[in-house]
C-alpha cells in the first residue's frame, strides 16, 4: 500500500513540476527565479536553427590579390573539438579582429580591406554518405550561400557591419509581405517610460546631479 502511494506521489510531483514550468514559460510569472527552473521551463534547443555556419576572413591586398587570415600561419587554435577558434563567435563580432591579428604578426603588402564572410548550407547535409543513401533518394548535392557580414580597413575600421544570414533573411521575409509593411506603417510600437518627479525648488551641481540637504543646509 505504501508503495502504490509513493508511485501516486512520484507521479502526481512530476506533473506538478511540468505544469508549473508550462504556466512559468507561458506567462512569463518568474521564469529565472532559481537554476531549478531551467529543469521545468521549456526553453531548450530554442535557438537551434536549421543551418551550420562558418566564418573565413579574407584581406585584400593594394595589388587586388586576396589572402585567407583566418587561420594564421602558426595553424589553428582548436578549444574543444575539430573546429577552430572563430567559429565559437556565432555573430561573427570578433572574427575580424582574429585577422587583423594576423596581419599584425605577419609581412605582407598594404591592406585594403579585410573581409568577414560568413558561409551557411542546411545542417542535413552533414550526414555521412552512408546515411544519406539510406535516406534519401536524390543525390547529395549542398547548396551553399555566401553572406558578407563585416567589411573592414586594414587598420581595423569598420566599413560595413550587416546582420548574420539567417536574421537578414527573416528580415526579408517581413519586407517582402505587403500585408505586413502595411501593419508596420499604420502601426507604432509603444515605449512605457518611467519617470521621476522633481521638485520645483531643487538644485543641481555642475554634473547635472540634485543636489540633496540635510536639516535644511
Amino acid at each position: 500500500m505504501m508503495k502504490r502511494w509513493l508511485i501516486h506521489l512520484t507521479i502526481f510531483s512530476y506533473l506538478s513540476c511540468l505544469s508549473w514550468g508550462i504556466f512559468a514559460h507561458g506567462t512569463q510569472t518568474a521564469p529565472n527565479a532559481s537554476p531549478a527552473m531551467y529543469y521545468v521551463v521549456w526553453d531548450m534547443f530554442c535557438g537551434w536553427n536549421a543551418y551550420t555556419t562558418r566564418h573565413h576572413v579574407i584581406a585584400e591586398g593594394e595589388s587586388g590579390k586576396y589572402y585567407n587570415v583566418a587561420p594564421g600561419p602558426w595553424g589553428e587554435f582548436q578549444p574543444y573539438g575539430s573546429q577552430d577558434r572563430r567559429q565559437y563567435d556565432p555573430s561573427g563580432k570578433y572574427c575580424g579582429k582574429m585577422g587583423l591579428n594576423t596581419l599584425k604578426h605577419t609581412a605582407h603588402e598594404p591592406i585594403t580591406r579585410v573581409f568577414v564572410i560568413e558561409e551557411s548550407w542546411p545542417k542535413k547535409y552533414n550526414m555521412p554518405d552512408s546515411y544519406w543513401a539510406l535516406r534519401y533518394d536524390e543525390p547529395k548535392d549542398i547548396s551553399r550561400y555566401y553572406h558578407t557580414k563585416q567589411v573592414l580597413t586594414g587598420e581595423g575600421i569598420v566599413l560595413q557591419n550587416h546582420l548574420q544570414w539567417m536574421s537578414q533573411q527573416s528580415q526579408k521575409i517581413v519586407l517582402d509581405n505587403p500585408q505586413l509593411r502595411r501593419e508596420m506603417s499604420r502601426n507604432r510600437p509603444f515605449f512605457a517610460v518611467e519617470t521621476k518627479r522633481v521638485p520645483q525648488n531643487a538644485q543641481f551641481d555642475s554634473q547635472g546631479r540634485q543636489r540633496r540637504f540635510v536639516n535644511g543646509n
